[in-house]
């Protein structure tokens, strides 16, 4: 037989079943270190090949093959752990899965899916293998976590996309799918940091912080400022925590922008980034400063996916975007600049999405839109710092005071140097 004819001929599915045999090599030496496991290294390849050789010959014979060969290796599967006198051992369901998923992923090789095969056996190699781990987490959350990623769930795949992409009343400033997906954006942003903290827990307050200021930065200025006040022993942490709250607004908003605008982030970044350096040296000295600690208490922090609380979001984003065009267009930037200071009070997520939405439809100038951002940040820094002031201990209010200003100095140098 002519060496072409081999190699254009019956040995061109040869790379199929290379591919497979990689794939079922890759899942087989995971369980082959799994002692109650009746399936190893040689039977994961051996079945990876034999899904591709029934594809292969489904589309010789019949279709009925593949399915066949599907309920054959399930049903061998099965007898071996019925057959083991060892009740001891794991009753082997998720080996049987895995089986049962690596003929599929061997079919799918035949029909020219070898990306997404090999990326599935990962997955699956990766599921199988921290079963320790992903046991762990699931011991970490509670009812009240797993209620959370429903609601996301329901936020982002039921409400969404019955919402109507089209621009209403004056202005045509309200669209009512863009602002949930605000509302989305903001609420995934948040339940990251909220997971992430049950996950992690009280290690270190650089870790409170972090997540704490993804969800609410706010927040857990409240909430350490008056433990600040119910233990005087607590205020150092409580000084980090805040600080780096602070700080990581900086990042929040940096991750939003690049995801709502990413034109205008080049213009916005050196910005915060400036408000960040100089924020970033006063942290570092007093978390330099503060004591080791061996319980470090976690921050009370709410469900950030809470229907409420997404709806309440909506609300507020949607009557800042409305003021805000309507204000420029009667008073100019200074109308928008009057709206980014009163609502950059509570809530700086709003006034950002709705400059970087307005500078999208070409209403406002880039310049006005970080300007509008810049203030809003100024102003919710600036009501933090009030916050511990009035709520926090006198400590506490004097030395996260030199770390908020130096924050706000930098954003405020840097608009600086931008506008001028």
């Amino acid at each position: 037989m002519p060496t072409e004819f081999m190699l254009n001929g019956e040995l061109a599915a040869l790379p199929h079943f290379l591919t497979s045999l990689a794939i079922g090599l890759l899942i087989g030496l995971e369980r082959e270190r799994n002692p109650s496991s009746r399936a190893g290294l040689r039977t994961f390849a051996l079945v990876a090949l034999f899904g591709t050789l029934a594809a292969m010959l489904s589309e010789k014979a019949t279709p009925w093959l593949l399915l066949g060969g599907l309920l054959i290796v399930g049903l061998m599967m099965v007898a071996a752990y019925f057959r083991s006198k060892d009740e001891s051992t794991d009753p082997g369901t998720t080996t049987i899965i895995a089986v049962l998923v690596c003929y599929g992923l061997g079919a799918a090789v035949w029909y020219d899916y070898d990306t997404l095969a090999i990326m599935l056996a990962i997955i699956t190699t990766i599921l199988l293998y921290f079963k320790a781990e992903l046991h762990g987490i699931t011991h970490k959350l509670s009812s009240r976590d797993l209620i959370s990623a429903l609601q996301f769930a329901v936020l982002t795949f039921i409400i969404l996309p019955i919402l109507p992409d089209k621009y209403y009343g004056p202005y045509e400033a309200i669209n009512p799918y863009q602002i949930w997906l605000m509302v989305v954006l903001i609420s995934g942003v948040s339940l990251a940091g909220y997971i992430a903290v049950q996950l992690i827990g009280h290690r270190h307050a650089a870790i409170l912080g972090l997540f704490g200021g993804l969800v609410s930065s706010t927040a857990t200025s409240l909430v350490y400022a008056r433990r600040s006040v119910e233990n005087a022993d607590f205020t150092q942490l409580a000084v980090v925590v805040i600080l780096i709250a602070n700080l990581t607004v900086l990042i929040r908003l940096s991750i939003i922008s690049a995801i709502a605008s990413p034109a205008i982030l080049p213009q916005l970044l050196p910005i915060l980034g400036g408000g960040f350096f100089l924020g970033a040296i006063v942290t570092a000295y007093w978390w330099y400063r503060l004591a080791r600690q061996r319980d470090i208490p976690m921050p009370e922090i709410k469900n950030p996916t809470e229907l409420r609380a997404a709806a309440t979001f909506g609300l507020i984003y949607g009557v800042v975007l409305f003021c805000s065009a309507w204000l420029s267009d009667i008073a100019g930037s200074g109308g928008l600049y009057a709206v980014a200071l009163i609502s950059g009070l509570t809530d700086v997520d709003a006034i950002t999405l709705s400059s970087l939405h307005l500078h999208k439809l070409g209403k406002i100038e880039a310049t006005e839109a970080i300007t509008a951002v810049c203030l809003g940040l100024l102003s919710n820094i600036g009501f933090k710092l009030g916050l511990v002031f009035f709520i926090g201990n006198t400590m506490l209010a004097r030395h996260c005071v030199s770390g908020m200003l130096a924050t706000a100095a930098g954003i405020g140098l840097a608009l600086w140097i931008l506008i001028w």
